[in-house]
């Protein structure tokens, strides 16, 4: 059976995981904000196989979905129709787009908490948003290669997290799984794995610092 994974946001993090996907050989569907005739043209040309959708259609196609919209956006996110999904936190807060955030700023809990409490029926795992997209699409290697890079996963179940590690691994990457989503903190601006392309031991090293 085809794979299905859905993109929200056709960014530039979300473009060049459409690419990874598709060429993973995933049937991808990726949204941008409203009518998917905004973005087609883009998706053919830069994401070619990839189907620009809305994004509660990207909800109801996909059995995975990944979130690449700016953080600050986190309740756009389409709630119903997320319900009982594997959702993919890829955002990171930056206050020049999103302004001033307390809700985002706070030292208390993770961003990814933050988008959990919103997406209360949904499982949210954390990947994807600590190496910049232009390492995500330099960086895939063949599994197994010695100059393999890594990602890491935050999440609570661990069910959730071995289907979001074997997509890591589909898409050319290492992963490391370094604990639940409050730990997801040490992959945010300012952690110590944020803007790591690493491999998986010096990667974990990080976290144990």
């Amino acid at each position: 059976m085809t794979k299905r994974l859905g993109i929200i946001g056709a960014g530039k993090v979300g473009i060049v995981l459409a690419q990874l996907a598709v060429k993973a050989g995933y049937q991808v569907y990726i949204a941008g904000s409203g009518d998917a005739k905004k973005i087609a043209l883009t998706v053919s040309v830069l994401a070619p196989g990839a189907i620009a959708s809305t994004s509660a259609e990207v909800a109801k196609r996909a059995d995975i979905v990944i979130a690449a919209i700016p953080l600050g956006k986190y309740a756009q996110l389409p709630k119903e129709a997320l319900r009982n999904k594997l959702v993919i936190d890829a955002m990171n807060y930056w206050w020049e787009v999103d302004g001033t955030r307390p809700d985002l700023t706070g030292d208390v809990i993770s961003s990814s908490e933050v988008v959990q409490k919103f997406l209360k029926d949904s499982r949210v795992v954390k990947a994807f948003n600590h190496i910049g997209y232009h390492d995500l699409y330099d960086e895939t290697r063949p599994e197994g290669a010695e100059d393999r890079k890594a990602i890491a996963i935050a999440g609570n179940n661990l069910d959730d997290i071995q289907i979001v590690a074997t997509l890591v691994n589909e898409l050319g990457f290492d992963p490391v799984y370094i604990g639940e989503l409050a730990k997801g903190r040490a992959l945010q601006p300012g952690g110590p794995v944020f803007g790591a392309h690493v491999g998986a031991e010096a990667l974990t090293s990080l976290i144990d610092q």
